[in-house]
């Protein structure tokens, strides 16, 4: 890989890259980390990119594996073991504020933000590769080397499970007033 060929990678994707991990850690110095993660793993592995999908969705695939490498080893270390971090079933949870708490932010995105903490980790996945980072239906599928079907089965879910949880949210603060 050529400095030129990385650059134009970097210039051109950094950002979409970056904000989906904050999304993901909700921490951005970890991000960071994580993002720099990714950009060695660019280097390492461009030669091997065989152009069967979009550099754009090759770059978020390796993301969503430095990720989940990230909340399989945070996992390790929590429980002491070498259990298998289960995408599926755990939910991913998070106690520092995201960048987006710190700013004033409307009160339904936080709404959305906090009810997001109780999805799956496949949910909330799907939900921001799919609306915070506008990727079609097909390069979710490709980045998560699932089905389109799978991937609108797990969105419909998560919708589903978001408008409950906004829901009870609703009807808790009417109780309030």
């Amino acid at each position: 890989m050529n400095d030129s060929v990385f650059h134009r990678l970097y210039d051109a994707y950094h950002q979409d890259v970056f904000q989906f991990l904050i999304y993901l850690v909700k921490n951005r110095t970890l991000a960071e980390d994580l993002a720099h993660e990714v950009y060695v793993r660019v280097l390492r592995s461009y030669d091997q990119f065989a152009g069967n999908s979009s550099e754009k969705t090759w770059l978020f695939a390796i993301a969503k594996n430095v990720a989940i490498d990230h909340f399989r080893k945070q996992a390790v270390r929590q429980k002491h073991s070498l259990d298998f971090f289960d995408w599926e079933t755990e939910q991913l949870h998070s106690t520092t504020p995201s960048p987006e708490d710190v700013l004033q932010a409307s009160d339904e995105f936080m709404q959305v933000q906090s009810a997001l903490e109780h999805c799956t980790g496949d949910q909330k996945m799907v939900i921001i590769m799919r609306y915070f980072q506008d990727l079609s239906i097909a390069e979710t599928a490709q980045i998560l080397d699932w089905t389109e079907a799978k991937v609108k089965t797990t969105q419909h879910r998560a919708i589903k499970f978001l408008r409950q949880q906004l829901q009870q949210v609703r009807e808790q603060e009417a109780k309030w007033q």
